[in-house]
């Protein structure tokens, strides 16, 4: 009896059972045949194309292991890398996903007999960092792409280079107080003696430095009332000169710090849009139709707000600052000056510093006008639309 014709029922009804996974105890990994029932697969294997393909695995059967243990590692690895990337995640999420696709190569045809052993092997030749949970084991993907170590060692050299700004700042305000301490007089401790009374009869008789009747000094006979006054006067006065020593130590700190905070605030803003730049959107919210496309901002409201234009579709949005970042146009363009010391600023692009993240920029406006700024960092200026 002929074979259906492709668009008959049975052939129809045949290829329908045929979709998704079968049962694995069907499967063929020589052949690459999936079989529907028990009756299939125990035909197939009395086939003469099953008995030839024996024979050529029995010839070499190192070979094919190594060859299905590799297609298996490698395809695994892949689907790691691009669906999960760098992230740790289970390795039983993996393996589900990797066996929805029909023609992947079965475990049972490697070397490795279970998913922990593969994860094991995973961890011992490098590929992945691999840890074991009460839930169960986990996979990470290690990225030893060149492009991704180019790119880290970059973010890491713009890091170490913010810490030494941090550190050399710190080691100004540490040099301004202690020049600041080298130029005051050093203070003279107070010595205290014991009290002793000669004679029992005796008064006690005090010599007090009184600056109102002047200079010269009295030997005064006082009673208790007048002791006490002027021991609580001379307490008074000492607390009060420690406060203001305090104060005078405190101050010379505290007004450094102060103008250092004043200079930086002075310098930078929390909001950098501006009217006429060009723009690109970075938020997945609006959905993929307006991520990383380029707009202009027609309109600033409440300082972090902007009336945006997409060049593309001509749409107008309402978007806050945060779901915006600024454009970098060809050097010999011209630029705004969205924040820093030349904040508002129009200038031309000569170049840029892919090491440090910055431009170059020669001032096309104001009072600097022509003068050239090297270190502005990409987020401080824009594209003029």
């Amino acid at each position: 009896m002929g074979k259906a014709d492709f668009l008959s029922p049975k052939a129809i009804g045949n290829r329908i059972k045929a979709k998704g996974l079968q049962k694995l105890r069907w499967y063929c990994q020589m052949c690459q045949k999936q079989c529907r029932d028990e009756n299939g697969f125990k035909c197939h294997c009395m086939s003469e194309s099953h008995q030839r393909q024996l024979l050529l695995a029995s010839e070499n059967p190192n070979q094919f292991l190594n060859y299905f243990s590799e297609e298996f590692k490698s395809d695994f690895v892949e689907l790691l890398r691009r669906r999960f990337g760098t992230k740790r995640v289970h390795n039983n999420i993996v393996y589900n996903e990797y066996i929805s696709h029909r023609e992947h190569v079965h475990m049972n045809s490697t070397q490795w007999e279970t998913l922990t052993d593969f994860t094991k092997w995973l961890g011992r030749e490098g590929y992945c960092k691999v840890d074991e949970t009460p839930k169960g084991w986990y996979v990470q993907y290690i990225d030893r792409d060149p492009e991704t170590i180019r790119r880290q060692e970059e973010l890491e050299r713009k890091k170490k280079q913010d810490m030494d700004d941090e550190e050399r700042s710190a080691k100004f305000i540490e040099e301004q107080v202690r020049r600041g301490q080298e130029g005051k007089e050093p203070e003279e401790e107070p010595v205290f003696t014991e009290l002793k009374r000669m004679n029992e009869d005796e008064k006690v008789a005090f010599n007090l430095d009184i600056a109102l009747a002047g200079p010269s000094k009295t030997s005064t006979t006082l009673g208790p009332s007048a002791l006490k006054a002027a021991a609580s006067a001379k307490r008074k006065e000492s607390s009060h000169s420690r406060d203001s020593k305090d104060k005078k130590k405190k101050s010379a700190l505290d007004e450094i710090i102060e103008m250092e905070e004043q200079k930086k605030k002075s310098v930078r803003s929390d909001n950098w849009i501006q009217a006429n730049i060009v723009v690109k959107v970075i938020t997945k919210k609006l959905g993929e139709k307006y991520y990383k496309k380029k707009a202009v901002i027609r309109e600033v409201q409440d300082k972090y707000t902007a009336v945006v234009k997409m060049i593309d579709s001509g749409d107008k949005l309402k978007l806050d600052q945060s779901h915006l970042e600024t454009v970098i146009p060809a050097p010999g363009k011209r630029v705004l000056i969205v924040n820093g010391q030349y904040k508002n600023t129009e200038a031309i692009l000569d170049g840029i510093n892919e090491h440090k993240f910055s431009a170059t920029l020669t001032l096309d406006s104001g009072r600097m006008k022509g003068k050239t700024v090297e270190g502005i960092a990409y987020e401080d200026f824009s594209k003029l639309a």
